[in-house]
């Protein structure tokens, strides 16, 4: 197995790497989607966050509001924290779980698409890191007029994650989104190619 860390900021453009990726053949693990799963009604994910936050962060059927708790969390270093404390435990076993599964294929280039693997610690753990990068007035674009978010939530979420020097400080690659999509996939395609190659010699 070859194992890639994807990581990138909010709104750097790393779902579309990711998604290139598996079109050309790599198995790729969403930290994001399994961020869900382990904070599903019913786990001990959801509990521990209603502990910490109270009820208000819960939807009226059960499930957490997720929007309603980033509105708390990303204005407030301390229960960001203790956000990350309760989640990214859950998380890392999940996904451990997931990656050993996809090692028992022969040749198997495994991406594991995770925003925060500078925060967390984690690039030590992967063959190679590639980071999605894109100008901030970019991916503050794609913040409001994309995904709904006023200029100063947008803002603040940029902000509450590792800056672009400290990405590009654990870097084997970077994949500049920030141009057209052309340009974008090409740039994922070359990193394919390298990978594929690397994951033969390896094996």
């Amino acid at each position: 197995m070859y194992l890639i860390g994807l990581t990138g900021g909010i709104a750097s453009g790393k779902s579309t790497i990711a998604r290139r990726l598996a079109e050309l053949g790599a198995v790729v693990i969403d930290a994001d989607v399994i961020s869900r799963e382990v904070v599903e009604p019913g786990t001990p994910g959801l509990q521990a966050i209603i502990e910490r936050f109270g009820p208000d962060v819960l939807a009226a059927d059960g499930s957490l509001a997720r929007q309603r708790l980033g509105s708390i969390v990303f204005t407030d270093e301390t229960a960001l924290a203790d956000l990350n404390a309760i989640v990214h435990p859950a998380v890392k076993r999940r996904s451990r779980e997931l990656i050993d599964a996809a090692s028992l294929v022969p040749g198997a280039v495994v991406v594991y698409d995770v925003p925060l693997l500078v925060e967390t610690g984690r690039a030590d753990e992967f063959d190679r890191v590639v980071v999605a990068s894109a100008p901030e007035a970019v991916r503050l674009s794609r913040l409001t007029e994309i995904r709904g978010l006023d200029a100063g939530e947008a803002a603040r979420r940029i902000g509450a994650q590792a800056t672009d020097e400290q990405r590009l400080a654990v870097a084997d690659d970077v994949v500049d989104t920030g141009g057209t999509m052309e340009h974008t996939l090409s740039q994922v395609d070359r990193i394919w190619d390298s990978a594929r190659a690397a994951s033969r010699a390896s094996s």
